[in-house]
């Protein structure tokens, strides 16, 4: 199996987030789970690249799963920054491709209208925000089975991305509290594609830097989501 994992270098990068190292830290968990990784030097090239790879032929460059871990640009320019490359990332979506999301993916691709629909929620700039990086206690919904299913509450060093907007649909499998609210922060979503068919995707709010990923808890929600997004099975390890 191939993972694109689109990390947050060029401009896509910003200069609070370690793209490098929670990058490396996905790649590793991918690998793991028997993936190889291609992480491009160039984002716009490569979500450019698969307008033009063919699915479903085992030679073709075409990943089987499309991981995202980038910043908002601010350059002036687009995001995604050609209409070749918008067309790259809405044929993913529209084939069904799977989908996972990583923090602060969720700003990014202010240009592309369907990045909110395939996330399942998005930053909102002027309302979302984050208290002070630190020490996050994090609450697992366990009933949103299989895939926090025995996973218990934990703690880790991370920001905690708050008041986030939602899409109808959306599964949450992990929150915290803030101003006594809960915000969702992990969740799954099922996809609807234009004919009818199922798409998956997945967002993780946590991983601003590769402390977030020294967490046996974290680590385990995202290898269970990478095993689900592509149909491989997802039950709790014992």
């Amino acid at each position: 199996m191939k993972a694109l994992l689109l990390s947050g270098v060029g401009r896509y990068a910003d200069p609070w987030h370690p793209f490098a190292e929670t990058s490396a830290a996905l790649a590793t968990l991918l690998r793991e789970a028997g993936f190889d990784v291609e992480i491009p030097d160039d984002v716009d090239a490569a979500l450019e690249g698969l307008n033009a790879a063919v699915p479903n032929q085992t030679d073709s460059v075409r990943p089987d799963l499309l991981v995202v871990n980038v910043g908002l640009p601010r350059d002036g320019n687009p995001a995604p920054k050609t209409p070749d490359a918008a067309r790259g990332l809405r044929r993913w979506l529209d084939d069904g491709g799977p989908l996972l999301a990583c923090h602060v993916s969720s700003t990014s691709f202010l240009d592309f209208p369907e990045w909110e629909e395939a996330v399942g929620g998005r930053w909102i700039r002027g309302t979302s925000m984050h208290p002070d990086y630190g020490l996050a206690e994090i609450q697992v919904d366990r009933d949103s089975a299989p895939l926090a299913a025995g996973i218990p509450d934990f703690t880790v060093m991370d920001e905690r991305y708050s008041w986030l907007r939602t899409v109808p649909g959306i599964t949450v499998h992990a929150t915290h509290q803030h101003d006594r609210v809960s915000q969702p922060l992990i969740w799954s979503l099922t996809r609807l594609r234009p004919e009818g068919t199922e798409a998956r995707s997945f967002y993780d709010g946590l991983g601003h830097d590769a402390a977030s990923f020294e967490s046996p808890e974290h680590r385990e929600l995202l290898q269970r989501a990478i095993a689900w997004l592509v149909d491989i099975d997802a039950a709790p390890r014992t």
